[in-house]
C-alpha cells in the first residue's frame, strides 16, 4: 500500500511522534457525519487552526502522493500542511485525540479492527471513499505462480522453498497483523512460518532480490504502486477472510477527526471532493520513485498535465481569505 519519498513508519520515529501526539487530551465537541459539506465561501468564518492542516503518512508511497497532491493545493489556497510520518495505530489515535485532522490512508478492510472501534465510538468521520479498485493482498512472483502456487491453501506445500517466511511491511500495520493472526490459526497449514516486518523499500528490495536470483518469496503487494511493474508478479486468490474478496480488492477512505467538517468547513469541503484513481497514483508514485522527484513537484506535474482535475474538486472551495479556488490554484501551477 505504500512509499520512498518518506522513510516507511519505523517504530522508534513512531514513538517519538506517539509522545507529541500523546501531549493533547480531548477534541473540539462535535456531531459524527459520514461527510459534513457547506457550501459557499466558508474560509471566512473557520477559526484560526484552521489554517494549519494537520496529515498523517505511515511511510506509505501511496499516501506520500496523495498528502503531495493535497499539500499543493492546500498551499494555493492560502493554508498550510503539517504531516506526521508515524505508523497506523498512531495515526488512528491521533486521530481520536484531535492531534490529527485528516488521513487519506485508510485502507479498507484491512484496517477495520481500528477504523470500526473509533467509528463506534464516534471518534472520527469517514469524509468519503478516496480510491476505488485498489488491491492489497499477499503475492508472488509469476515464475513462483507459474510453477503451482496461484492460492494461499497453495503455499504450505512449498514451505521449504519460501523457507517458511511471509515478507511483511513496518511492524504495527493491520495487514501484518492479519498476516500474524492467520498464521496464529496455522490457516492453511502455514505451521511454523514466521512473518518478517521491514519498512515497505525493505520488503520490496528482498521481494526484487529474490525474483532475480529465482529464489521463491511471498510478500504483501498492493496496487497501485510502482512495484506492480517493477515485479513480474502475481496476488495470490483464497485470502478473503483476512483481505477482502476479489484478490484483496480494497477502497481507500479519507478519514477526519470528529468535528473537522463543521469547524473548518471549507477545507473539509475540499477534502469532501477530492477522490484518485488508480492510474493516477501510480503515475505520480513513479515520479516519486523512479524519476527521484520530490512529491510536491511529482504533484504538481500531474495536476499541470491533468487541469480537468481541478474543477470537481475545487467546486465550492474558497482560498483560506475568500477568494475563488480554481483560479488561485491555477495561478500557482502556472496555468492559463
Amino acid at each position: 500500500m505504500h512509499v520512498p519519498g518518506v522513510a516507511m513508519g519505523g517504530l522508534t520515529a513512531g514513538r517519538a511522534a506517539l509522545a507529541g501526539l500523546m501531549t493533547v487530551i480531548g477534541i473540539a465537541a462535535g456531531s459524527y457525519s459520514a461527510a459534513a459539506v457547506v457550501s459557499g465561501t466558508a474560509a471566512a468564518a473557520e477559526p484560526a487552526n484552521c489554517g494549519m492542516v494537520r496529515m498523517a503518512d505511515p511511510g506509505w508511497t501511496d499516501i506520500t502522493a496523495t498528502n503531495a497532491v493535497a499539500g499543493t493545493l492546500l498551499g494555493a489556497l492560502g493554508y498550510q500542511q503539517k504531516i506526521e510520518t508515524v505508523a497506523v495505530p498512531i495515526i488512528f489515535q491521533g486521530l481520536k485525540t484531535g492531534q490529527i485532522d485528516v488521513f487519506l490512508g485508510n485502507w479498507m478492510p484491512a484496517q477495520s479492527t481500528f477504523l470500526d472501534k473509533l467509528i463506534a465510538e464516534k471518534s472520527v468521520e469517514i469524509v468519503r471513499p478516496n480510491l476505488e479498485n485498489a488491491k492489497f493482498t499477499l503475492a508472488v512472483p509469476t515464475a513462483v505462480a507459474e510453477a503451482g502456487v496461484h492460492s494461499f491453501a497453495d503455499l504450505a506445500r512449498f514451505g521449504d522453498r519460501f523457507e517458511k517466511k511471509i515478507y511483511g511491511i513496518e511492524p504495527g500495520a493491520p495487514a501484518n497483523q492479519n498476516i500474524q493472526r492467520m498464521l496464529d490459526k496455522k490457516d492453511f497449514g502455514l505451521d511454523g512460518w514466521t512473518l518478517v516486518e521491514s519498512s515497505e523499500q525493505a520488503m520490496l528490495a528482498q521481494a526484487m532480490r529474490r525474483t532475480r536470483s529465482k529464489d521463491w518469496v511471498v510478500f504483501l503487494g498492493w496496487q497501485p504502486h510502482p512495484m506492480n511493474t517493477r515485479i513480474d508478479m502475481t496476488y495470490l486468490s483464497g485470502g478473503d477472510a483476512y483481505f477482502g474478496p476479489n484478490y484483496g480488492s480494497t477502497t481507500v477512505n479519507t478519514l477526519s477527526r470528529r468535528g473537522y467538517g463543521t469547524e473548518c468547513a471549507n477545507v473539509h469541503r475540499l477534502f469532501s471532493q477530492l477522490a484518485f484513481t488508480v492510474g493516477m497514483e501510480n503515475e505520480i508514485m513513479a515520479a516519486i520513485t523512479d524519476d527521484k522527484k520530490a512529491p510536491k513537484d511529482a504533484a504538481a506535474s500531474h495536476l499541470k498535465a491533468h487541469p480537468d482535475l481541478l474543477g470537481p474538486w475545487l467546486a465550492g472551495v474558497s482560498t483560506r481569505d475568500g477568494k475563488d479556488a480554481a483560479t488561485a490554484v491555477r495561478a500557482a501551477l502556472g496555468l492559463k
